[in-house]
């Protein structure tokens, strides 16, 4: 089998994508696309072994793929890295900021390192990938950039750090589009909503329960899929979307304008597309 993707298979021939957080989950998903599509991706964590296991997938359904294990946090190791990338791939012009992670917590209860760790990994290391990027390469070259941040926009309770990171990174994605526009980059972002993939397997008990209840409160009565967030990245990246920069895509199913007087029938007529023909799910969605 190989991805059933929507767009054309030889979309990226030629092209060097760098995908953060590539070993696992959205980002997996991402990765493989952008190969079946023809780009070599490069994919990067901070576990070489889960890294390992992803590049062995694209290697066996045909692709093309490199792997690079740090930690984005770090400026000076994003610099070198970034460097390390380029010489032996040469013009990067696609990142995907996808690397991110949070836990479920009270703000009253949560302490400062926690907060700060959480703001480092979905803002500041993005941040840093983007920059160094734009100095080492994409500054010449021009480039497309896709953040991945989150549905934030009506709060996010038991994950305020998070939700303060994943704001952040909306404007960050607005200010970078215009600063890095006369190097002829892009800069735009994903905002999924719940999607069924591995990262809800990380998440305690009481977490799970409130996932699951989360598919009656959604309009389409769904979870997304990890295809659905791939072939919106996909797109941006792709010359279809040339005159789109400094926006920030929602794929959540309509959640946030839900309102409190008014509550969607349930139904089943939502369709489906799941592309990713080594998507698995949770065992706790089963």
């Amino acid at each position: 089998m190989s991805y059933d993707s929507v767009f054309k298979a030889d979309l990226f021939s030629g092209k060097t994508i760098l995908v953060t957080g590539g070993g696992s989950g959205i980002g997996r998903c991402i990765a493989h696309e952008l190969a079946a599509l023809g780009a070599t991706v490069v994919i990067t964590g901070r576990r070489q072994e889960k890294l390992d296991k992803v590049a062995a997938e694209i290697t066996e359904d045909g692709g093309s793929v490199d792997t690079e294990a740090f930690d984005i946090r770090d400026e000076e190791v994003v610099a070198e890295r970034v460097a390390a990338i380029l010489e032996r791939n040469g013009v990067v012009s696609g990142l995907v900021n996808n690397a991110g992670g949070q836990f479920p917590q009270l703000m009253e209860d949560m302490g400062q390192k926690g907060w700060d760790a959480v703001i480092r990994n979905n803002l500041t290391g993005g941040f840093l990938m983007s920059r160094e990027l734009v100095r080492q390469c994409m500054a010449e070259h021009g480039g497309d950039i896709v953040n991945i941040t989150a549905d934030n926009w009506n709060s996010m309770p038991r994950m305020g750090h998070s939700g303060a990171a994943r704001a952040g990174m909306v404007n960050f994605t607005q200010t970078a589009a215009i600063e890095w526009a006369h190097y002829g980059i892009r800069v735009n972002a994903v905002a999924p909503g719940t999607i069924v993939s591995s990262g809800l397997d990380t998440y305690d008990d009481a977490a799970k329960k409130r996932i699951l209840e989360r598919k009656q409160k959604t309009p389409m009565k769904r979870y997304g899929t990890e295809s659905e967030i791939s072939a919106m990245v996909v797109f941006l990246l792709s010359p279809a979307a040339g005159f789109i920069s400094g926006e920030t895509m929602r794929v959540d199913g309509a959640v946030p304008n839900m309102v409190v007087s008014y509550e969607v029938p349930d139904h089943n007529r939502s369709k489906v597309y799941d592309g990713f023909h080594r998507s698995w799910t949770p065992d706790f969605l089963k």
